[in-house]
């Protein structure tokens, strides 16, 4: 069976698509979260699991522990929601789906729709111990494996000045107990959940006049256990073609992507990507006319 790559849904996005937010905020309820995209989006991470799970699903032998803990974390959350029905041995999805708790690392990858990662280590030195990620967004879990924070984010050029010290004091700082949260954003011309790379290959960024364009978020999550000390990383992607984002948010983002510094808005494909935003807005303002 060939492998999708896009699930068969998008997530109608409000305002909360297109907040440009700095820092983290805490958040508010759940940490792992349940949309109208829950069905296709796991129908899509079971089939990645069947067939690619040494590539999406990876863990450290000194990771286990915290693997342990966060799946405890994670079982206690999805239990006090009421939608998951959660015993010892196994989990039935809202979606109906059984899933066994047998293999940890693959109930971490079947049971959310958000993919979950582990850091370990001292202040200063966070480790990638390992999760499951089968929605990344041009990385390799494998690859990134043992890395820290500068590590892990060694292709993105604007990170080690711009970024990497407060993301560190972040995690120096986060105590057991304080879930926080931030969006991050980028576009793309197809709307692929599932689009790995290793570091060191060569990405085609040009685009067509004939490229549709996706706008992909993701809500990432973070919060520290408090038996091992490890920070969970979690992401929540969704992939919205821009035609479908509401025009009151529309309108916000070509002076939020001309707003970016020229390293980032380079990253994000601005060059290509405002124009395009601005013929969907011509559409939308004359057909309200």
């Amino acid at each position: 069976m060939q492998t999708l790559r896009s699930a068969p849904d998008y997530t109608p996005w409000t305002d909360r698509v297109l907040s440009r937010i700095p820092g983290m905020r805490p958040v508010e309820g759940p940490v792992f979260r349940r949309d109208e995209c829950f069905a296709g989006q796991m129908a899509l991470r079971d089939q990645l699991y069947d067939e690619r799970a040494e590539e999406i699903s990876a863990l450290r032998p000194e990771g286990a522990a915290a693997l342990d803990e966060c799946l405890g974390v994670m079982l206690a959350e999805l239990r006090a929601g009421g939608e998951y029905t959660v015993n010892d041995s196994e989990v039935r999805r809202p979606d109906g789906v059984v899933v066994s708790l047998s293999d940890p690392l693959e109930a971490l990858a079947r049971l959310v729709q958000e993919d979950v990662l582990l850091l370990e280590g001292p202040r200063g030195e966070h480790r990638l111990m390992g999760g499951t990620l089968a929605f990344p967004s041009r990385w390799s879990l494998r690859q990134k494996l043992g890395r820290n924070l500068l590590g892990i984010h060694k292709p993105v050029t604007f990170y080690p000045d711009n970024i990497a010290p407060r993301v560190q004091r972040l995690f120096d700082a986060m105590r057991a107990g304080q879930a926080l949260w931030r969006m991050n954003w980028i576009f793309y011309p197809v709307p692929d959940h599932f689009t790995p790379a290793h570091e060191g290959t060569k990405l085609e960024k040009g685009w067509s006049e004939t490229d549709a364009l996706y706008l992909r978020c993701e809500r990432q999550t973070l919060f520290r256990l408090p038996e091992t000390g490890a920070v969970v990383f979690t992401i929540k992607t969704d992939i919205c073609p821009i035609e479908a984002v509401p025009q009151e948010a529309l309108e916000a983002l070509p002076a939020a992507l001309r707003a970016l510094p020229p390293i980032e808005a380079d990253y994000k494909g601005v060059e290509h990507v405002l124009p395009r935003v601005e013929r969907v807005l011509e559409k939308l303002r004359a057909s309200v006319q």
